[in-house]
């Protein structure tokens, strides 16, 4: 689960105002962007490296162009294609160029079906002779080219399908696909929502095979929520949803040969109550890499399997403790030796291993983590990364040496930095933001680090800033239960150290997370800004479990999640109340998701610490929550009762004693209702006073309209009344 994500960019508003020596702003300003950051486009490189691709819309002429820019010059210097020259459509959503970039695959028509999975109408362009012809008449899901651009793959209600480009015709690969039974090529919900990937195809490198996984939910219980909407009866969603202990669709692996049409079913070996979070042809058109998981995700084993015979062996085995995160780093060379990402020595850190999985050295090492794995240019012999070496709440880019040498550090500017590479590494744009900055763009020379020039800044929005005196955002450390904890505060732009103000704090806590960062306002700061003029002082401290301090800080919480997360808030908020200029007494905690579920703990178990919180779609019980999330931490239920109950908000509701705001959305697939209405009739039972809303049909980032000026119009007046 990455809960975290909903809790980036949230437009929030309310009817309350700042005031400032100059100006006095109200959070509608917010809601409707006048304090939003500038950012760029997203962009796609080209293959010559000197050229990227931006997808632009007019919205004037409704027309929607594919614009080719150079890096140097950041000029434009061509269209690739515009819709306004395509009789067949007027625009179009997105883009996917064939490997060689002569052809292009256009969406339109989407829809949304969960977080990540989509369907829509799509057509092909051919950029020599500018022809479109349309894939099909079905919305089809994850059309994907196959390396020559001879053959588009894609799934169809379950079912996988190949359509030839040349000749027109469309070849279907399996015919089992149900909906709620057999699902092949595309994955399940469960592995959508936790391994974050749809596709579950994938060519070879010859285009002769594609490998596929089939899941077959047979026997996976089934979920189902009213939606409400506008008609006089409401309707019903019903999805395989795996709630923690319970049964996971049964998943296997098959090849298809297209020149055969057969597909067949592939023999990894003797697993049982397994996981393919992973399937990735190699640089040898006839080896698949295969990641198999153990169900308590701590076993991996790394296969390859020979598409000549099927044979399945295990050329790497790693084990942990209490977890193995999957990530999307697996870099194959052209002899077939591999770059991988792992823990095992405390620290996330980048290996190299020879064609038979033999490890041949440790790339990057040190007490510091590997952040974001760029990639390798096979030219120079670089790998290019991003990491904490600079400290945990910041992140700087770097290259290194496939061997280990030549570590160059290519960011000077102390905060978060992040890169986006030419697809020949020749260029980097780099993204910089910190608490004083919000964010700039400029290009880079990859071979050192050089600046060629600046792209763009938000130098506007501090000046527009300037007007409303805000609060700085200090960051600093906090020494909690034998640890020094990142901690960032905002106080009254007035602060009188005189006086006594009350304490709000936000946290999120779930494991690997970070909210104490070296950047900028985000949209919940400026929020935060309003209640500090308010004369409130928010802080929010990263405690045990989160992320970016070596694996034993991270994993401290394995099979107790919620116990040393809420133990170092009550904590820290004991030690902040024991400042002169904090009220002890009026001590407040808010979170979303698994903030929400820290919340609820805090002000139960921390009840003498803690006067007021506010629980957003919070996880009251795990046993409510999915299989691959929950029990990658957790274990079972059945293996782990006490870890379940021991820290679940809904076994202690005869400890409330402070103010309580519960809030969910009607409609949310991830984190249920469910939740929170056992909390309410648990609640209940215990004659416990609270405040709770429902927003109808609304999913686990609660927004549409004005959903979240409601929202936070709700929650500011609830944190003026009560704290």
């Amino acid at each position: 689960m990455k809960f975290s994500k909903i809790l980036v960019g949230l437009l929030i508003a309310a009817t309350s105002t700042i005031y400032a020596q100059d100006k006095e702003i109200s959070l509608e300003e917010i809601y409707d962007g006048t304090f939003r950051q500038e950012r760029l486009q997203s962009l796609q490189s080209l293959d010559n490296g000197k050229e990227y691709l931006v997808l632009n819309r007019d919205r004037n002429a409704n027309t929607t162009s594919i614009d080719v820019y150079s890096y140097k010059s950041g000029e434009k210097v061509r269209s690739l294609l515009n819709s306004e020259d395509l009789s067949e459509i007027s625009g179009f959503q997105g883009f996917e160029l064939s490997e060689d970039e002569d052809k292009i695959l256009l969406s339109t028509e989407l829809e949304q079906i969960y977080r990540r999975s989509s369907r829509g109408i799509y057509y092909f362009y051919d950029v020599e002779d500018k022809s479109l012809t349309k894939l099909s008449d079905n919305k089809v899901q994850e059309p994907t080219f196959s390396p020559d651009a001879s053959k588009v793959a894609y799934v169809f209600e379950n079912n996988i399908y190949t359509y030839d480009i040349a000749s027109g015709e469309e070849t279907q690969v399996t015919t089992d696909g149900e909906k709620n039974t057999i699902i092949n090529g595309v994955t399940d919900w469960v592995y959508e929502e936790e391994f974050a990937f749809v596709r579950a195809f994938d060519w070879n490198k010859s285009g002769t095979h594609l490998a596929y996984l089939k899941f077959d939910e047979t026997e996976v219980p089934e979920f189902s929520m009213d939606i409400f909407g506008q008609d006089l009866y409401p309707s019903q969603q019903v999805f395989k949803y795996p709630k923690a202990g319970e049964v996971n669709s049964e998943v296997s692996l098959y090849t298809y040969e297209l020149a055969t049409e057969e597909s067949e079913k592939v023999d990894l070996g003797d697993y049982e109550d397994f996981y393919i979070p992973r399937i990735k042809w190699t640089q040898d058109a006839e080896i698949l890499s295969v990641q198999v998981l153990n169900r308590h995700q701590n076993n991996l084993d790394l296969i390859f399997v020979d598409a000549e015979d099927n044979e399945a062996e295990v050329v790497m085995n790693e084990t942990d403790e209490a977890y193995i995160d999957i990530t999307n780093n697996l870099t194959f060379l052209e002899d077939n030796s591999f770059i991988w990402t792992s823990e095992k020595d405390g620290w996330n850190h980048i290996y190299l291993y020879d064609e038979d999985g033999d490890l041949e050295n440790q790339v990057t090492e040190g007490a510091w983590e590997v952040t974001n794995y760029y990639g390798y240019d096979e030219d120079s012999k670089r790998i290019f990364y991003q990491s904490t070496e600079n400290g945990s709440v910041n992140r700087d880019v770097y290259s290194i040496k496939i061997n280990g040498k030549s570590k160059k550090r290519l960011t000077e500017k102390e905060g978060t930095n992040s890169a986006d590479f030419s697809a020949d590494y020749t260029y980097f744009i780099n993204s910089y933001t910190s608490i004083e900055n919000p964010y700039e763009f400029t290009l880079h020379n990859a071979k050192n680090g050089k600046l060629v020039r600046k792209i763009k800044d938000n130098s506007a929005l501090l000046e527009k800033e300037a007007a409303y005196n805000f609060a700085p955002k200090d960051l600093t450390t906090i020494e909690i239960n034998g640890n020094e904890l990142n901690m960032s505060m905002i106080k009254p732009t007035d602060f009188d150290k005189n006086k006594e103000y009350p304490l709000l704090m936000f946290q999120y806590s779930g494991p690997g997370s970070q909210s104490v960062s070296n950047s900028y306002f985000g949209t919940n700061d400026y929020w935060y800004q309003l209640l500090a003029n308010e004369g409130y002082i928010i802080v929010t401290v990263d405690g045990r479990g989160t992320g970016f301090k070596g694996a034993d800080f991270k994993k401290v919480t394995q099979n107790e999640l919620g116990k040393y997360e809420v133990e170092d808030q009550i904590a820290a908020a004991q030690k902040l109340g024991a400042r002169d200029y904090i009220d002890e007494n009026r001590i407040g905690i808010w979170g979303w998701s698994y903030g929400g579920f820290m919340s609820s703990n805090a002000i139960l178990k921390g009840n003498d610490t803690f006067s007021m919180a506010i629980a957003v779609a919070p996880v009251i019980s795990w046993r409510f929550y999915d299989t691959i999330y929950t029990e990658r931490y957790m274990t079972t239920p059945q293996e782990n009762p006490s870890g379940y109950d021991e820290n679940s908000p809904i076994n202690h509701v005869e400890k409330l004693k402070g103010d309580y705001l519960l809030i969910h959305g009607g409609g949310d697939d991830n984190v249920h209702l469910q939740n929170t209405m056992r909390m309410v009739e648990a609640l209940v039972q215990a004659n416990k006073q609270f405040d709770w809303a429902i927003y109808p049909d609304r999913n686990h980032g609660i927004y549409g309209g004005n959903t979240r000026l409601h929202l936070y119009t709700m929650m500011t007046d609830f944190i003026k009344e009560k704290l």
